[in-house]
């Protein structure tokens, strides 16, 4: 057995990892349901399923029931954001309890502040949800800012919010990373 030096096994560690090469993710295009293809022709927008949606056919990105279907999926994003604020002051409001424990008060001051930090988060999504409700006015909905193609589908169900584009999202957070803000 030859013995290795640590500095030697180090060097040889970072020259494979200097070699990883890290590819962007694959695209796998989004399987559509043959039998839900048609479901959105005789359905309400209020009352279609992300499946249904997704199903639509291509040439049917953003017409009138895909833009209703995702202003009704903000509204209720928006309207559980108000609801959980309400549930917060309430929660807030019943655990003003003055506690002798210095601990106990350190843990009540600490969940405090966790929920106030998710409702901060949630006050800026919510101007992202009001944002994007006046995109789907304004007919941008859907479309990327920085290039003008369509953002997809699948990926506004998963993120509503979204104004860019997978490869667009993926260029500005390499920047960042690269360059910080």
């Amino acid at each position: 057995m030859v013995p290795t030096h640590a500095p030697d096994a180090a060097k040889a560690s970072y020259a494979t990892m200097t070699e990883r090469v890290i590819a962007p993710p694959i695209q796998a295009a989004a399987k559509k349901d043959p039998r839900l293809a048609n479901n959105w022709k005789t359905r309400s927008a209020e009352e279609l399923t992300d499946e249904e949606v997704k199903a639509m056919p291509d040439s049917e990105y953003m017409n009138e029931k895909q833009l209703a279907f995702f202003r009704h999926k903000l509204s209720v994003l928006k309207q559980d954001i108000h609801d959980n604020a309400g549930e917060t002051t309430e929660h807030l409001r019943e655990d003003t309890v003055v506690v002798p424990d210095p601990a106990d008060r350190a843990t009540i001051e600490e969940e405090h502040a966790l929920e106030l930090r998710t409702r901060d988060r949630e006050r800026k999504l919510l101007k992202k949800i009001e944002q994007s409700i006046a995109r789907i006015d304004s007919g941008d909905y859907g479309y990327c800012d920085e290039t003008g193609e369509a953002i997809g589908v699948g990926r506004l169900i998963a993120r509503p919010t979204a104004n860019l584009s997978l490869e667009a999202q993926q260029r500005r957070e390499l920047k960042q990373k690269m360059f910080g803000d």
